[in-house]
């Protein structure tokens, strides 16, 4: 189990602050709301394989459909297991909402405009998560094992956040080719040691 909410978001604020506005989170709320941010991922992470040409992007978003792959069975076997049923809630909806408003929105973005899109909307995902993980789901999580699952996934989002980080301020710098007129052309005097 190595992530659990992994969502293409580039607000998610509001999906977010839904939290606040419940006042009875349970762990069929908790669950639903990784089974369907696992997919949202799932669907955003395909979108950006076939779609980038940043390798680095290609590379990330692969791992993010691995993993939220692996996050969304495992939530299934849990709660399965403790035979609850997934409960359909406002965080859950609000989701769905932004993670299907994003995906059209990145659907027509193309090259360098799509790449940056897309890496802006997991840093601020994993900002929130990572918040909302430490603030909202870990105290309102009764079971054991759900709050197992939770703490193992702090430290993979934050590396998460971290790689997302890495990426957004790579794609910020300007790309440059090498300035022609510094460089001494091959066979001169410079090259040859002359």
């Amino acid at each position: 189990m190595k992530n659990l909410i992994i969502l293409l978001a580039g607000l998610m604020a509001p999906a977010f602050s839904a939290f606040a506005e419940m006042r009875d989170i349970h762990d069929a709320h908790i669950a639903d709301v990784v089974v369907t941010a696992s997919s949202i991922a799932i669907e955003a992470g395909r979108l950006a394989q076939s779609k980038s040409s940043n390798e680095d992007i290609k590379a990330y978003a692969q791992r993010m459909v691995g993993e939220h792959t692996e996050v969304s069975q495992s939530a299934i076997e849990l709660v399965t297991k403790l035979k609850v049923e997934l409960q359909d809630n406002p965080i859950s909806q609000s989701l769905r909402a932004d993670g299907e408003t994003d995906l059209t929105r990145l659907q027509a973005l193309c090259g360098r405009e799509f790449d940056k899109a897309y890496i802006d909307q997991k840093v601020v995902l994993y900002q929130h998560v990572l918040d909302t993980i430490d603030n909202q789901l870990m105290p309102n999580a009764s079971n054991e094992e759900l709050k197992v699952l939770l703490y193992k996934l702090f430290a993979p989002f934050s590396l998460h956040l971290e790689d997302a980080q890495q990426i957004q301020e790579s794609l910020s710098k300007p790309d440059r080719l090498p300035d022609r007129k510094s460089q001494a052309p091959v066979g001169s005097a410079a090259v040859n040691g002359a």
